[in-house]
């Protein structure tokens, strides 16, 4: 996947908002809800380098591929930077960012993210059961 269809990807997730951020951070951000999931870095040197929020295990397995190290400022919460997306196989890379967009999404409160997305979110289970029943 390369850049232009990276950027497609994102901003094809439901509710999904893009909006480009100039100087001094300028990056071109995706979020859903006002939650940032995924963000493109616009100025050189560094023109084009893509971030992410990975789970935990990802995180790890991703900072040992040559190109992909934690983000600058934010890789203590586990996001990554990729050099050039296109060394990313394209599937592998749009589970990434999908992972990123739903773990974003689900730290919105249910109705807004049904608000924002339009599907309805089951409800959260504990212990296996879902809440409310027997």
């Amino acid at each position: 996947m390369d850049t232009e269809g990276l950027k497609a990807f994102c901003a094809g997730l439901p509710g999904v908002e893009a909006r480009r951020l100039d100087a001094p951070a300028n990056i071109l951000v995706y979020a859903i809800g006002g939650k940032t999931f995924a963000y493109f870095k616009t100025s050189e040197p560094e023109r084009w380098r893509f971030s992410f929020k990975a789970s935990p295990e990802h995180f790890l397995e991703l900072t040992d591929i040559p190109g992909i190290r934690p983000a600058r400022w934010l890789g203590r919460h586990r996001w990554v930077t990729v050099v050039d997306v296109r060394s990313l196989p394209g599937a592998y890379l749009g589970e990434l960012v999908d992972w990123s967009y739903r773990h974003a999404l689900g730290t919105l409160s249910r109705t807004r993210q049904v608000a924002l997305t339009g599907v309805p979110v089951p409800p959260r289970t504990r212990g296996g059961r879902v809440r409310g029943r027997g």
